[in-house]
């Protein structure tokens, strides 16, 4: 339908005519998410005549129609202007049930006053939701205005319902909680300290995945018989970690933020161990959990292990290594899938295995179990293969830089920081990166301090040793020595030959020839050469 015919009618219709006009508009553009440019100023106008009928006392169908009417608009940033308004604001807010900080605005259409039944109220409350969902998205200023009429003090005021509202009140509600956190790093705090809407968080979690408290920060087990979670409850509960994760980035201290940060790791872990109703869903909901449990203090990541009602494996110092057995699999999963872009999928979960190990060693010794048992054939090449360490040594190549190092890293922090360990497990050829950007080229260890418990190698390893290629990794088959029938004269032809060819290759700066400094850091060969020798300590002349 043109919209020159929807703005003339608009003006003057009743109700009925209204909803009439805005349904068949709704029908002809419900698919619609790229507009014509040419009609952007009938969309500006057909949202500000949208805003006009809904300022007034309008029966809940045709606010609905209104409200759907608005939500296709807002897909167009460029025609956001009548929305992103005090009024415009307070408007859908207000259908939102989300104007706790305004009183007696007369934009308030719906009022304590208002007859129209719990289901009607209901979705013209979602509406209103997704409405103000797209605005925020779509627009800097209505971002601004948000913040001016403290919409965030209204959506906590709703998570305080969480108990009994109604799956969709929830789902928006709490995505809406997570556009404001995310595109308004300055309403964080504001969140955290006025509004508490950390604990609040927190208790929707507790709620919506069933967590029964056993101890202080210890969750009773899930039952292995149970049916999966249902998907509305694991939807809300992922835009909760979204929202908490938005919430937990910038530093924060005290004793109560210390006590929430151990009561999130403590529910992670619950929902660690609980499936969905797909196999995809259960994975995507462990990556907002990994996500979360990245940007807690490491010190809180005893609450994975440390389950005293569940108990543990007595070879771990009685720790449950459940909660780290399933940040494995998702690890495995992530590297096995194709295409898959690594650097948002994989690397987080690597990040915390790897801060986890580092500071627990109960963790770092199960994991380098699971990931980097004692060596027995050596006579493959270490990125060749399918277990999990031919996988993490074939990522210390890739393209990505920041998939690279985190692999690396990893890998690095298993071997306790040893040079001679990580080599031992990848060779010198695959730990190079890592080894010039820790100036360890030397040799030598990493900052971090570890238990003295020593690594035994197999015999067949042992047996080995000698054979093995330390560039490669592993014992390669004798080859042939290609100088071996060349006359004296035919070595010295080639020998001059390389040199030349080097020489050439020097000079147009297509390679450089490099050396290690004391320090362990590459630098420019003449650099290397000109830096005095460290002193000895004597007074020799």
């Amino acid at each position: 339908m043109d919209l020159n015919t929807i703005l003339s009618q608009l003006e003057t219709a009743d109700e009925e005519e209204i909803e009439k006009f805005l349904r068949q508009y709704i029908r002809e553009n419900s698919h619609t998410f790229s507009f014509d440019q040419k009609e952007e100023s009938l969309r500006s106008k057909l949202c500000q005549s949208v805003l006009s009928v809904l300022g007034r006392r309008v029966k809940p169908s045709c606010q609905k129609t209104c409200l759907e009417t608005l939500r296709i608009l807002s897909r167009d940033k460029r025609v956001l202007a009548p929305v992103a308004t005090r009024e415009g604001m307070l408007i859908l807010g207000g259908m939102a049930r989300l104007n706790a900080g305004e009183e007696g605005d007369d934009n308030q259409n719906i009022s304590q006053e208002d007859t129209q039944s719990e289901e009607e109220e209901r979705v013209v409350v979602v509406e209103a939701l997704k409405c103000l969902c797209n605005v925020v998205y779509n627009s800097p200023a209505a971002q601004q205005v948000s913040v001016d009429v403290q919409l965030v003090h209204g959506l906590c005021a709703t998570l305080r319902t969480a108990r009994t509202w109604h799956h969709e009140v929830g789902l928006f509600t709490l995505r809406l909680l997570f556009l404001v956190s995310a595109l308004r790093p300055d309403v964080r705090g504001v969140l955290r300290r006025e509004w508490h809407a950390v604990r609040l968080l927190m208790e929707v979690l507790e709620h919506t995945l069933d967590v029964s408290w056993v101890g202080p920060y210890e969750a009773a087990r899930p039952d292995p018989q149970a049916l999966p979670m249902p998907a509305e409850d694991n939807e809300r509960a992922m835009e909760a970690l979204k929202a908490l994760f938005n919430l937990t980035l910038s530093d924060t201290g005290g004793e109560e933020d210390d006590h929430h940060f151990r009561l999130i790791a403590a529910i992670l872990r619950h929902s660690l161990m609980l499936k969905t109703e797909t196999e995809e869903k259960t994975e995507e909901a462990h990556s907002h959990a990994i996500n979360l449990l990245n940007n807690l203090p490491v010190s809180c990541l005893d609450m994975l292990i440390d389950v005293p009602v569940q108990g543990g494996l007595e070879i771990y110092g009685g720790k449950n290594m459940d909660a780290v057995q399933m940040l494995i699999d998702f690890m495995e999963k992530r590297m096995d899938k194709q295409g898959s872009n690594y650097k948002e999928g994989l690397t987080p979960v690597l990040s915390l295995l790897t801060e986890g190990s580092r500071h627990h060693r109960e963790i770092r010794r199960y994991i380098k179990a699971q990931v980097l048992p004692p060596l027995k054939d050596v006579k493959i090449r270490p990125e060749i293969g399918t277990t999990t360490r031919n996988k993490l040594v074939r990522l210390m190549t890739h393209v990505d830089m920041g998939v690279k190092q985190t692999a690396a890293e990893f890998l690095f922090v298993l071997c306790k920081e040893s040079v001679d360990n990580l080599l031992k497990y990848t060779g010198y050829g695959n730990a190079a990166g890592l080894l010039v950007a820790r100036g360890l080229l030397a040799g030598g260890r990493g900052e971090t301090q570890y238990s003295q418990d020593e690594d035994s190698d197999t015999e067949e390893y042992k047996s080995a040793k000698p054979f093995i290629n330390p560039i490669t990794g592993h014992v390669e088959e004798p080859m042939p020595n290609p100088i071996e029938e060349m006359t004296e004269e035919q070595k010295e032809y080639e020998a001059q030959k390389l040199v030349n060819m080097f020489d050439k290759l020097s000079r147009q700066n297509v390679i450089r020839p490099m050396g290690v400094r004391p320090d362990g850091t590459l630098a420019p060969l003449e650099e290397t050469l000109c830096d005095p020798p460290e002193d000895s300590g004597s007074d020799s002349d």
